[in-house]
């Protein structure tokens, strides 16, 4: 898992976080929601990904007249038997890359929903499971809003993270050139690791010690986004989901390390992206500029890990 996180570092300038949330992600069995301005690599991220997993994978561009079926699939009618079969559409497949996910229609996306929170798909009257690992990586861009449909709070709740990229710096772009400029000239190879050897990882990792103290301080973190005191901020707080993410998340994290037990230092580097978009503020607390990544991270601040 480290020779995959090098590679991706080695391809992905200046996405060190990113990647991190996507091996961690894939240790504990969640879904990443990334957004970002175009060109910031996010598709890049995940193909890499995908070429680092010795799994299937599948790319989904969501337009306004997508249909669920589209995703899922259909149950198609043969002549030669009389009969009708279910054809799998590209969410079977262990890394699914959903592109522009809030230009899906609203059927779209809860059609994806039941594939993330449950790992199967409906269709016709029958359920078919999906294949394991499933891991859905979902993009959106933040700059336009015509003909898009934002994500409901019931369908965010699904993803482990939400990542937010900004625009690299001055030295991160000159090495993003070198890089392309590399590139062009010889083809990178990606480290991998197989589905069994990930799977063992998953293990592994869900197997990382979580002190009592520590996931007392992960409670405390999301009760205080239910404290009376944020009413006039907070129209809905964090949810236990939120408190399973980020308890799974840690020990992920601390496993990358190569630790045999979480830190109160992973569950403050996780919290923003693990409960931010978890958390829905009120309108005039959104008039007045406030974001709900700005109040986690006050939240942490004034929380006390141990």
């Amino acid at each position: 898992m480290r020779a995959v996180r090098d590679a991706l570092a080695a391809g992905l300038v200046g996405h060190e976080l990113l990647i991190e949330r996507l091996l961690i992600a894939a240790l504990a069995g969640g879904h990443v929601l990334i957004e970002g301005a175009p060109g910031l690599a996010k598709t890049r991220a995940v193909t890499w990904l995908a070429r680092a997993v010795d799994g299937s994978f599948a790319r989904v561009q969501c337009t306004p007249d997508l249909m669920p079926a589209d995703l899922t699939g259909t149950a198609v009618f043969r002549p030669d038997t009389g009969g009708f079969e279910f054809v799998r559409g590209p969410v079977f497949h262990n890394i699914v890359l959903v592109d522009e996910i809030n230009r899906a229609p609203p059927k779209v996306q809860s059609a994806l929903l039941e594939a993330m929170a449950e790992g199967q798909v409906t269709s016709g009257g029958e359920t078919h499971a999906l294949p394991v690992p499933f891991l859905a990586i979902a993009t959106q861009n933040p700059i336009e809003h015509e003909g898009t449909y934002p994500l409901p709070e019931a369908q965010l709740d699904r993803f482990l993270f939400h990542v937010s990229l900004q625009l690299p710096g001055a030295e991160v772009e000159r090495r993003i050139l070198d890089l392309v400029e590399a590139e062009s000239q010889t083809a990178p190879e990606i480290a991998s690791v197989g589905l069994e050897p990930l799977m063992a990882a998953r293990r592994d990792a869900m197997a990382v010690h979580l002190s009592p103290v520590l996931r007392d301080y992960i409670v405390r973190l999301v009760m205080a986004t239910r404290d009376e005191a944020l009413a006039d901020r907070v129209d809905y707080a964090v949810s236990p989901r939120g408190s399973l993410a980020l308890a799974a998340a840690a020990k992920a994290r601390a496993w990358l390390d190569g630790r045999d037990h979480a830190l109160p230092e992973d569950v403050e580097a996780l919290a923003g992206d693990a409960l931010a978009h978890r958390l829905v503020l009120t309108w005039s607390a959104r008039a007045e500029g406030q974001t709900a990544r700005a109040l986690i991270a006050d939240i942490v601040a004034r929380t006390e890990a141990l």
